[in-house]
């Protein structure tokens, strides 16, 4: 597990090694950030269940303003720390909620994300109710794009309240699907 661009580049990271956290895959790294675009300047991003930190540490390398990691466990806390240093990324530019994601998103009202990448435990049952807390919760900006890694078994629906799927990409046993407000589609 690497940062594959930007000041971080090639960096590798510290992973969890824990069976009940999945880190994601860095072709599928790739592809998210290769469907979003190659510049994050000036957007904020959201990375709900961040295990390791990998994909908010990206995109902070990427040149994203702002990360939020959302990860109420304390291993991988410790983890995202370590891999924040490593990468050498000022504590200016990121948050480290310790919370569920729906607590989380409850306590991050006062801000706005471009950019949300979540992906919950693929067992739990937690894209539904992710998905629909997220729409509700006045956190994600206009444009938005909200992105889901999911198991390929996993079906999403094609709409959570006002978030709506327009695309999605399988690659191996993993999927990513796109979602964004319906009103800015």
């Amino acid at each position: 597990m690497r940062i594959i661009s930007g000041s971080a580049r090639g960096t590798k990271l510290v992973s969890l090694g824990s069976a009940n956290i999945r880190p994601t895959l860095d072709r599928v790294k790739e592809s998210f950030f290769n469907q979003i675009g190659p510049g994050l300047e000036g957007l904020t991003f959201l990375d709900l269940f961040a295990g390791s930190g990998s994909m908010g540490i990206e995109a902070l390398s990427r040149g994203a303003d702002a990360v939020v990691f959302v990860e109420p466990n304390p291993e991988a806390q410790r983890i995202i720390l370590k891999n924040l240093k490593k990468c050498k990324i000022t504590s200016e530019r990121w948050v480290l909620l310790k919370y569920p994601a729906l607590k989380a998103l409850n306590s991050l009202q006062e801000r706005s994300f471009d950019l949300v990448y979540l992906d919950p435990p693929f067992a739990d049952e937690l894209y539904g109710p992710t998905l629909r807390g997220l729409s509700s919760s006045g956190v994600i900006c206009k444009n938005a794009l909200i992105v889901v890694e999911h198991s390929h078994k996993t079906v999403l629906h094609k709409n959570y309240d006002k978030l709506a799927l327009y695309k999605d990409r399988r690659l191996g046993d993993s999927c990513l699907s796109f979602f964004r407000l319906e009103d800015s589609l």
